[in-house]
């Protein structure tokens, strides 16, 4: 099976790891990804991750966060650009997510970074993907 956009795949495993309410999930290493889910720790939104190397294939391991009640702290995580169509724009109309509760990930000419340092930064991009 060949995926299209890993992106998409990627958020869509943790989205489902989350409400199967899963300690782990196991994705395939990219250097795009490895940022997305740095980004993802600095926020707050899982507890941790490691770089590992299952049977000669680089893997990214996403420890999920939880809170008391075990409800998944990522609420909500969706790709906005897609392979069909690109998602573009500038810091002045970088989207807010639930009203500055969420996080919108862009990928900028300084590289991978959140919609609130991007504006910060006066640099527009890509918008990846928002987490809730």
């Amino acid at each position: 099976m060949s995926v299209s956009d890993p992106i998409a795949d990627m958020l869509t495993k943790i989205r489902n790891a989350g409400m199967a309410r899963h300690e782990k999930v196991d994705i395939p290493t990219s250097k795009l990804k490895l940022e997305i889910v740095k980004i993802l720790k600095t926020e707050g939104y899982i507890k941790n991750f490691k770089k590992i190397n299952q049977d000669g294939a680089n893997t990214i391991r996403i420890f999920l966060k939880y809170d008391e009640e075990t409800n998944p702290v990522i609420h909500g995580i969706e790709k906005i650009s897609k392979p069909g169509r690109r998602v573009y724009t500038g810091y002045k109309n970088m989207p807010r997510v639930f009203n500055g509760f969420g996080t919108t990930i862009v990928s900028t000419s300084i590289g991978v970074t959140t919609g609130k340092k991007a504006v910060e930064k006066k640099v527009g991009g890509e918008i990846i993907c928002t987490v809730w």
